[in-house]
């Protein structure tokens, strides 16, 4: 593959501060952007899959599910969005659109006319609103515990948001450990893990764009939400909705409850459940994570190839 312009190709691991966490095969960079620099993690050969990370994590998360891909025959575009992990900002402001520009921008820079997608969590904000506003920039995707952005809102659903209010508080040098507790992981990640995750927190403005971060982008996106700005559009890429049966309060009857009439705001959308797996699904269950993925990419948004 031809290295864009744009690109700059780090020597190693150690090059990166802090250290960046072992992974094999994966190939970094960083992919300059006008007042971004995103650190990008890559592997495999083939049709592009870009993989948008959740919070508090980075693209260490897709470690076990990237290479799967990449064996199946993937190109695996795995990068570290604003305000986290290795990506360094001009601009410390995060706003509600700021993740979908510099997605737009980010997919220009690769040269990725139509990708498909994987993004949990946060990473669902710009995939949602990329898929809204450009679809046809979006070839298919799959969407992890994280509802569809048209789904009625219900009283319901806001213990999902118990987090927020104490992240909106974060004070620098505090830890995110707290988020990884029973409610959120079916199988609590070793203490490394952990700390892998949050070792980018030890660089200022990573640590100090936990506020912006949800202040400026995840509290006005989920207030559009409940607005129910998104059932006056219509989703149009073939999109899958996956959350772990253990992920309360998202659990299945009140997803598919809450989702009923699916086909009045969206061309081609499917939910999965997958067992013994939280909100940190990745992580729960990375192997039946990638089956998923496998699966619905070979059955929706054929490649250009054969078209």
């Amino acid at each position: 593959m031809d290295t864009p312009a744009s690109q700059k190709v780090a020597a190693d691991a150690e090059t990166w501060s802090p250290p960046l966490p072992e992974a094999l095969g994966f190939e970094h960079s960083i992919v300059e952007t006008p007042g971004l620099r995103t650190h990008v993690a890559t592997i495999g050969e083939g049709e592009p899959v870009v993989l948008l990370h959740g919070f508090p994590e980075h693209w260490w998360m897709w470690r076990d599910v990237a290479p799967r891909l990449a064996k199946a025959g993937y190109r695996a575009v795995c990068p570290d969005l604003r305000g986290t992990g290795w990506t360094e900002a001009d601009d410390p402001r995060i706003g509600a659109e700021s993740y979908v520009a510099d997605l737009v921008a980010l997919l220009d820079a690769l040269d990725l006319e139509r990708p498909r997608f994987l993004a949990h969590d946060m990473g669902a904000i710009p995939a949602m609103q990329l898929a809204y506003r450009h679809p046809e920039r979006v070839r298919s995707l799959v969407q992890l515990s994280v509802p569809p952005f048209f789904m009625g809102f219900s009283a319901e659903l806001v213990p999902g948001f118990r987090h927020m209010p104490r992240l909106l508080l974060h004070r620098r040098g505090g830890s995110l450990d707290w988020l990884y507790d029973d409610a959120h992981t079916a199988h609590r990640p070793s203490a490394q893990t952990i700390a892998t995750y949050l070792a980018p927190l030890s660089r200022p403005e990573v640590d100090s764009a936990v506020r912006r971060i949800f202040g400026g982008m995840a509290i006005p996106m989920s207030l559009r939400f409940a607005r129910g700005d998104y059932r006056r559009r219509r989703l149009q890429p073939p999109t899958l909705i996956a959350f772990g049966r253990l992920d309360h309060p998202w659990d299945e009857a009140l997803i598919r409850r809450l989702c009923r009439g699916a086909d009045r705001y969206a061309d081609d959308l499917e939910l999965a459940f997958v067992d013994d797996a939280a909100h940190f699904i990745v992580d729960d269950a990375p192997g039946a994570v990638a089956e998923l993925v496998l699966d619905w990419f070979g059955r929706t948004g054929a490649s250009d190839r054969t078209e």
